[in-house]
């Protein structure tokens, strides 16, 4: 793979995330190999990530890696990367669902799937907890159309529906909804609820913590003290999960919960695990419905939980995101019967990426 004719290469934002996303045949196969090369393509490690396509954020610092399936279960492979800012680091121990809403339109722009008519179906293998998605967007005229009328908080503008209808996500990375077995557990004094429908969390009240929950991520970020005891918790309940020593890796997420504030069912705050999203991501909002959905849990009495078949509305930092999660009781505890959201996309770039020579 000759780096000086540059890397084919689509720069999408999806939902409230902006990634690089890629054909896997333009990748190296090997792991280690393809990482590095992704590391001099983001321009990572360094905090401004100024001699590559990253954008200094943990939201704005990611790839998507797309292939035709190898079976008949799904059209496409996804495999989602993290990629470190200040260390050089890729990792694929979580999924993320905002930059799947990329995925369906980019498998469209590159032939990888036929355009359906004036709307198409993508079925896509997410490689990371071998759960399957379906993603739903407008096609007129076998294009994608990136243009609509629908608003997501976080970002600006509107545009076209990408309905995301997911399959398998209830532990998807840990084995189990709840993965200790309980929807409440104790951890160093502190409540907490541990959940995975998609990305693996622990939820905790914000005023256990001596918080409001409608502090901005500036600020809890800025918190010296309060970084230290979530560090601690995180590592606890980590173990708690089966998910053993967690000190490098960007799962679990913590979300801390408060009573919502402006008509939705829950107000969070969501930590990427030391960054403070500035919303909240896809599976993170599925993960935290169904876990409040949960009869017992942390976030249960302190939630204003919506109708049956009602969206399950979930306050952020930037407004509030909308979820369809059914949850009902089911031998030894509960069992997830829907997980769907609406996000948006949008193609910014395509074109040939030009990796740095050396990191």
């Amino acid at each position: 793979m000759a780096a000086v004719d540059g890397i084919p290469c689509l720069l999408m934002r999806g939902g409230t995330s902006k990634g690089a996303y890629f054909l896997g045949s333009d990748l190296p196969q090997d792991p280690e190999e393809r990482d590095g090369l992704l590391l001099r393509i983001m321009g990572t490690p360094d905090p401004r990530q100024i001699d590559g396509l990253g954008g200094a954020h943990p939201l704005t610092s990611k790839v998507a890696v797309i292939s035709p399936s190898p079976d008949n279960l799904a059209d496409v492979d996804y495999l989602f990367l993290q990629v470190g800012i200040d260390a050089a680091s890729v990792s694929d121990r979580q999924n993320c669902g905002n930059i799947l809403a990329g995925v369906g339109p980019f498998a469209v722009e590159r032939g990888l799937v036929r355009a359906g008519g004036e709307r198409t179906a993508v079925r896509i293998r997410m490689v990371n907890t071998d759960s399957i998605a379906t993603a739903q967007f407008a096609t007129p005229g076998g294009n994608v159309d990136y243009d609509g009328d629908l608003p997501i908080d976080g970002v600006p503008g509107t545009a076209g529906a990408i309905k995301l209808n997911f399959e398998g996500t209830a532990g998807s990375s840990t084995g189990a909804l709840f993965p200790t077995g309980n929807v409440l557990d104790r951890v160093q004094d502190i409540d907490l609820t541990c959940v995975d429908n998609g990305m693996p969390s622990v939820l905790l009240r914000a005023a256990d913590l001596g918080l409001t929950g409608n502090e901005s991520p500036g600020d809890l970020e800025a918190d010296a003290g309060l970084a230290g005891r979530l560090h601690d918790l995180r590592l606890a309940a980590a173990e708690l999960m089966g998910m053993g020593d967690v000190s490098g890796a960007t799962v679990p997420k913590l979300v801390l919960l408060s009573a919502p504030a402006a008509g939705g069912a829950v107000r969070t705050r969501s930590f990427l695990p030391v960054r403070v999203h500035t919303s909240i991501g896809v599976l993170g909002a599925l993960t935290v419905a169904a876990g409040v959905l949960a009869d017992g849990s942390v976030g249960h009495d302190l939630a204003v939980l919506p109708a049956p078949s009602s969206p399950f509305r979930i306050e952020h930092p930037t407004g509030s995101f909308d979820v369809e999660v059914g949850l009902e009781p089911a031998a030894g505890g509960f069992a997830v019967t829907s997980s769907a959201a609406l996000r948006t996309a949008r193609k910014i770039f395509e074109g040939r990426v030009f990796p740095r020579p050396r990191l």
